[in-house]
């Protein structure tokens, strides 16, 4: 017993006493061991013996030892999709592509939603040149996650490279449909330029501004169809990106784009109008760069009436800040007032002075009254003596009251006092539409026939007059109107009522009686537009011998405009005649139309100033008409000045390189 335990003791290892127990003067971290470690590379571990394989045999035991590890990594954890990828390219460097393939499927079975794991197993595909199966991939990708957009990228990228233009399109239309963000919209409008397609990246314009309706994307279209030399396509884009954004959402830089393509176009008073637009409109702290952009221009091109006009625009804009602020300050509705009054237009004034009136002082003492009061005065004598204001308005706002309190006789009577006292048209239309709403037809006949007596050249008035009997069902009626209105010694809009007039008749399906019209009207005026007109509405009547009518009256329009100063206008006609023949007429049709075509030729004339002085010389083209026997000597004379140069350029060309006639001439 005494043994075993002295054996036990000796066992035990002794423990080493610290003498000196105080910190170390350096001290050393964990962080500084392993750093030392590194360096020294005491881990280092020696790389792997290359293995050289000499036969088949030595392969499929090395791929198979590859094989395993790859699915232990694969089994020990199967959401690290780099072991997948790994797994996959080693394969596809044995050319085991079917087995690779294998793998990225098992690896989307784990997870979808991968990116990387997409695009890897699309690219293997696209780098073994398997066009087929890697626009499998494109197509399972784009499908499962639609909106990443590398996916969509890199497929377009893909067809277009294989010259697959339509599937590439094919492609952008699809994506299209995710309403994307902004750059892809811009990749696809690009591809379509790239193949000169204008047309189809403007329809790809039209529906980007919309899914994106920013103002700087309409800024773009604008740009796009300037650059095309589309300019009034620019133009209506600006116009319409105007009215899309309204007077809610004005955005300085939106006009003052508009207003530079404007003058680059040389229009510098649509430059004008656009910029005042605008200054009426946006606030002053919004409007800065508008301000700045507006003072350039017109030191520029303005004069000084112009450069007066921003310095008023400024001043307004100082009121009107003055007056946001506090409506209830006056003097400021004051001066404000002065400044429109001895500037602006009677409506804008009119405007001003009903905001001004709109602010009643809030309390009831007499300090604040005694300069209201004022607005109301200096109103009253604006319109007395500077609008020549006769007080329709007041005459309507009474009727509308006397409406509003159910007395309808009361309303019937101040109109009709007003028309009696101050016939203006604004008071007809608001009693003759009052009594439209109440469905009184028979006093709508009695207002109308007193408002034609009162202004007989009102086309408008006519036709609505006429439109009305029309809408009741008596159509002799609203014809008699029509025949009446036509035979006034004097009209504001005479086209516009003939128009109506003929309108009526084809809703009425009324041939003879239209045609008769136009003849009627053919025989006040001459006008292209009229004969072209005419031809039209023969060809859309559809009945037997509508093309041989159509084609008589070119003729005859063709006839009777030989003697028609405006080369223009004939041109015109010609033009449409034939493109009436290349739809409808033989070869021989077309033929003889094309034989009536001008010679545009380049000529030169003397301009004279105001003064009759001479200002030197202008070119301007003409037009010389074959059928015009007066210019058949000028005729004569282009063709052999034509025939000349022909026979000079083969005689330079004969001279240039007469080696080739000798070679020919021997052989």
């Amino acid at each position: 017993m005494a043994a075993s335990t002295a054996a036990g003791k000796q066992r035990i290892p002794k423990v080493a006493k610290v003498k000196n127990k105080a910190p170390a003067e350096v001290q050393i971290t964990a962080e500084q061991l392993l750093r030392e470690a590194k360096e020294r590379e005491l881990e280092l571990l020696p790389p792997p013996p290359q293995q050289k394989i000499t036969d088949e045999e030595e392969l499929n035991d090395y791929k198979l030892r590859k094989r395993k590890t790859f699915e232990d990594n694969i089994r020990k954890n199967r959401t690290v999709i780099s072991n997948w990828i790994k797994y996959a390219q080693w394969e596809e460097s044995l050319k085991e592509i079917q087995r690779a393939r294998s793998i990225y499927e098992r690896a989307l079975d784990v997870d979808y939603r991968n990116i990387t794991l997409w695009l890897k197993y699309a690219e293997m595909e696209m780098k073994n040149r398997q066009v087929n199966h890697a626009r499998n991939i494109w197509d399972r990708a784009i499908t499962t996650l639609p909106r990443v957009n590398q996916f969509w990228y890199k497929y377009t990228y893909m067809e277009e490279m294989l010259g697959n233009i339509a599937g590439a399109r094919q492609v952008f239309e699809r994506w299209m449909e995710w309403q994307p963000e902004e750059q892809a919209w811009h990749s696809y409008i690009n591809f379509e330029l790239r193949y000169k397609e204008v047309d189809r990246a403007r329809t790809i314009y039209e529906r980007f501004v919309l899914v994106h309706p920013d103002v700087k994307n309409w800024i773009k279209y604008a740009r796009f169809e300037e650059k095309h030399a589309y300019f009034a396509h620019a133009r209506k884009v600006y116009e319409r990106a105007v009215e899309f954004f309204g007077d809610e959402h004005m955005d300085e830089h939106l006009y003052v784009a508009f207003a530079k393509f404007e003058e680059n176009q040389k229009e510098f008073e649509r430059v004008r109008v656009i910029y005042k637009y605008a200054l009426d409109r946006i606030s002053k702290q919004d409007a800065q760069e508008l301000f700045k952009n507006y003072t350039i221009f017109e030191k520029k091109f303005g004069d000084r009436r112009g450069i007066e006009d921003i310095i008023v625009s400024k001043r307004r804009f100082q009121y009107e800040e003055e007056v946001k602020a506090n409506p209830h300050n006056y003097d400021a509705w004051f001066d404000y007032l002065r400044l429109v009054e001895s500037d602006a237009e009677a409506e804008a004034v009119r405007e001003v002075y009903e905001r001004a009136i709109a602010n009643v002082p809030p309390i009831q003492e007499k300090r604040h009254w005694k300069r209201y009061i004022y607005l109301w005065i200096n109103y009253a004598l604006y319109e007395e003596l500077e609008a020549k204001f006769t007080f329709a308005k007041m005459w309507i706002l009474y009727a509308q009251f006397e409406i509003r309190q159910k007395n309808l006789s009361l309303a019937r009577r101040a109109l009709g006092t007003s028309i009696g006292k101050c016939p203006k048209n604004k008071l007809f239309k608001v009693y003759i539409e009052l009594e439209l709403q109440l469905r009184e037809f028979d006093r709508c006949r009695k207002l109308y026939e007193k408002f034609l007596e009162f202004g007989p050249e009102n086309c408008t008035s006519w036709i609505k007059f006429a439109e009305l009997e029309t809408i009741l069902g008596d159509i002799d009626r609203a014809r008699a109107i029509y025949e009446l209105a036509i035979s006034q010694p004097r009209l504001d809009m005479p086209e516009v009522l003939w128009k109506s007039y003929i309108d009526f008749e084809i809703e009425q399906e009324e041939t003879e009686r239209t045609r008769n019209l136009y003849r009627r009207l053919l025989q006040r005026t001459q006008h292209v537009k009229v004969w072209i007109s005419f031809a039209q509405f023969e060809l859309s009547s559809g009945k037997e011998g509508s093309l041989a009518k159509c084609r008589q009256i070119y003729e005859e329009a063709n006839k009777t405009m030989r003697n028609c100063e405006e080369k223009e206008e004939r041109l015109m006609l010609l033009e449409s005649w034939r493109s009436f023949e290349e739809e409808f007429g033989t070869a021989s049709d077309k033929e003889r139309v094309d034989k009536l075509m001008p010679e545009k030729v380049k000529k030169r004339r003397k301009v004279q100033t105001d003064d009759g002085s001479d200002a030197g010389w202008e070119e301007y083209f003409d037009y010389i008409f074959p059928e015009d026997a007066a210019n058949q000597p000028n005729l004569k004379l282009l063709a052999m000045a034509k025939l000349w140069k022909k026979q000079q350029q083969e005689k330079e060309d004969a001279e240039h390189h007469p080696d080739e006639d000798v070679d020919e001439s021997e052989s």
